[in-house]
């Protein structure tokens, strides 16, 4: 009867078996979010019934264990085994899980000629590289997600081989700051989204996190409707969006609440800079910062002390420094340090996560490590440019090279600030890189040719961050492969609340990833860059290290130094409040946060008299909503004679009889003594 029912099965079983991998185990880890990611059935039964064939295929030696050892923990990556596992009964092939459930159905976009849809795709070979371990392991790509991980892997016929033997298999980096669309005195920055997705894919990069930048006053939400429609019909990779706050007040708390709640934005960036113009006060801060707290979301800063800054423009200009020097000589560290001092001071009151977008100095670097490591819930991100080059070049006798330079904090001159940066982002100080990638071109610097502060403000690196990260940091033995994956990858999926879906080479994941050759050679240039403008901040820098080929959403869009991308195919990634990697601690410390009175007497002895003046000058404190105010007590150790005959309490009525529940020598108040 066995031998019957195993002669009616299919042929494509015949390969399953002993030389299958062993079957994932539900330990309660990050894939157990993730509907199927336990099972091994990844045959597409449709493809077989038409070709009447499997490919299965097998494994190679490793020169390491593939897996996990069993105490890795229960967030390890499944690792092949050699142990059998029961025949599979012929059933439909696993839907995808709610990570990829979450976003609408799509319409596969067009490829231009030359491009191949890479829908089933097997990397064979690689070395699987994670933020907590590495691999070697086979990985096969269907659908757009990451199906199987593991050796002598079972897959359809016609699926796409990569070899991909010597190279590291990471996640597609993340770029959590760029700015495509940044308006600048009536201009667009050069690259928009489908040229800054496109430079973002060949270095690497498969996701962005844009900042929509509303003009001061008007709505947020019309604002980010705006980028949307931007970003949906030209990116190329798949994109999320964070919202500055330009100027405070009562009625964007509304406008915040929908588009947590609504629109899939979590996270709200506000200026301590640009006086006049987008700048916000210290109370104001406390307010907004209450309100993300409240939110869950993240709040964001750029931290420079505006007032100063106008001032010292204004010196510089009097002294007739009119060029791009005079940005960095009006803007020193000093009140970068300050202002990322102050943000951290006023999100600890509020009990907020803080996140310090573009950290650019020695000094306001160390500021945050130290209230880092004091416990502080603050994050900190330095940026291609200040990890990459330094800020000698404002001096530059090229003044549309001097002009390129020109961003908010300014680029350090201290040469060894990019020494430094990458020394404490390998060691946890500063956890996360973004390029903040806001490109214009020498046409549009020249607008501020005879004014500093009106050149517009951006700089190149969305392609080269990854790179720059790579030599700076992996090259010298800062930081391992696996430090390398946390703060171009995971570390932002883990604080924007993306993880594991982003992030992560894991069985259920986006397939968004990158093969990287580690010995490959690489010379950033302005002539091989997909930017549109004609100067590069990092012309001439020597990286070793680069990304070979890089899959977007399962596609194949970078190989052999071949770009093929197609406009308007990015999806726009909606984000949930209250990201655990962050609020975690927040919550813990809302329960310890409680704060009491303490109970005493009521103060009657002299009070100094005011000016009528000052009393009404003075500000008066309501009572909180819901609580009775507390009855004074009268302090029974302070006498109530006089020689008037009066007595304090002679004011409050006397009933016409009183029974005595205390008499003399029995029980006394001796609460006052407390």
């Amino acid at each position: 009867m066995a031998g019957r029912q195993e002669e009616a099965l299919p042929a494509c079983f015949a390969g399953l078996g002993a030389g299958s991998p062993r079957p994932r185990q539900k330990r309660g880890g990050m894939f157990c979010s993730v509907e199927d990611a336990f099972d091994n059935k990844t045959l597409n039964f449709a493809s077989l019934a038409a070709s009447g064939t499997a490919t299965p295929v097998g494994g190679h030696r490793r020169d390491s264990q593939p897996g996990p050892s069993p105490d890795a923990g229960p967030n390890a990556d499944p690792g092949p085994g050699p142990e059998p596992r029961p025949e599979p009964s012929p059933e439909p092939s696993p839907e995808p899980g709610p990570a990829a459930a979450a976003l609408p159905p799509r319409a596969p976009a067009a490829l231009p000629d030359g491009c191949r849809q890479g829908d089933h795709i097997l990397i064979k070979g690689g070395k699987i590289v994670n933020d907590d371990q590495s691999f070697y392991a086979d990985i096969y790509v269907e659908d757009g997600l990451i199906k199987q991980i593991g050796e002598h892997l079972i897959v359809p016929g016609g699926t796409r081989t990569i070899d991909a033997h010597g190279q590291l298999v990471v996640p597609g980096g993340i770029d959590v700051h760029t700015r495509l669309q940044a308006p600048a005195m009536g201009m667009s920055s050069a690259d928009g989204f489908f040229q800054g997705t496109r430079a973002a894919l060949a270095g690497g990069t498969t996701m962005i996190i844009d900042h929509v930048c509303p003009d001061a006053g008007s709505s947020l939400l019309a604002a980010y409707e705006q980028w949307r429609n931007h970003a949906d019909s030209q990116a190329c990779c798949d994109y999320s969006l964070s919202v500055d706050i330009p100027r405070w007040h009562e009625s964007l708390r509304e406008e915040l609440e929908a588009l947590v709640k609504d629109k899939g934005v979590n996270s709200f960036l506000v200026f301590m800079a640009y006086k006049d113009k987008l700048q916000c006060t210290d109370s104001q801060m406390y307010e907004i910062f209450c309100t993300i707290r409240d939110l869950g979301a993240i709040a964001q800063v750029h931290a420079e002390n505006g007032d100063i800054i106008e001032e010292e423009q204004r010196r510089m200009l009097e002294l007739g420094i009119t060029g791009p020097e005079g940005h960095v000589l009006s803007r020193p560290e000093e009140v970068e340090a300050e202002a990322v001092f102050r943000a951290i001071t006023i999100a600890r009151q509020a009990n907020c996560p803080l996140y310090v977008t573009k950290v650019m100095s020695r000094v306001a670097a160390d500021v945050l490590a130290q209230a880092k490591r004091k416990g502080a819930v603050v994050y900190g991100e330095p940026i291609t440019a200040s990890l990459g080059t330094d800020g000698s070049h404002y001096w530059s006798k090229n003044w549309a090279k001097a002009a390129a330079f020109v961003t908010s904090p300014p680029v350090s001159p201290d040469p060894s600030t990019p020494d430094h940066l990458s020394t404490l982002l390998s060691s946890g100080d500063l956890q996360v890189t973004g390029s903040a990638h806001c490109a214009f071109t020498t046409a549009q610097k020249a607008v501020g040719k005879d004014n500093f502060t009106l050149i517009p403000e951006g700089t190149n690196g969305v392609e080269e961050r990854m790179a720059i990260v790579w030599e700076k940091c992996v090259v010298p033995g800062k930081m391992d492969e696996n430090d390398f994956v946390a703060v171009t990858s995971t570390n932002a999926a883990k604080i924007f609340n993306c993880y594991p879906r982003k992030g992560r080479v894991a069985v259920g994941a986006d397939a968004d990833l990158v093969l990287w050759n580690p010995k490959a050679t690489k010379i950033i240039s302005a002539k091989t860059h997909h930017s549109n403008v004609e100067y590069n901040i990092f012309e001439g820098t020597e990286c070793h290290g680069a990304p070979t080929l890089v899959i977007s959403q399962g596609r194949v869009v970078l190989e052999d130094g071949n770009l093929c991308v197609t406009q308007g195919s990015g999806r726009f990634i909606p984000r949930k409040t209250f990201p655990d990697f962050v609020y975690k601690r927040i919550k813990a410390r809302n329960r310890l946060a409680e704060v009491h009175g303490v109970p005493r007497g009521m103060y009657d002895g002299p009070v100094h008299e005011l000016p009528a003046s000052v009393k009404a000058a003075a500000p008066r404190v309501a009572p909180c909503a819901g609580k009775a105010a507390a009855p004074p007590v009268r302090n029974l150790h302070q006498s109530g004679f006089s020689l008037s005959g009066s007595q304090a309490d002679d004011h409050i009525a006397r009933r016409t009889a009183q029974k005595i529940m205390a008499p003399p020598g029995g029980r006394s108040n001796i609460t006052s003594l407390s």
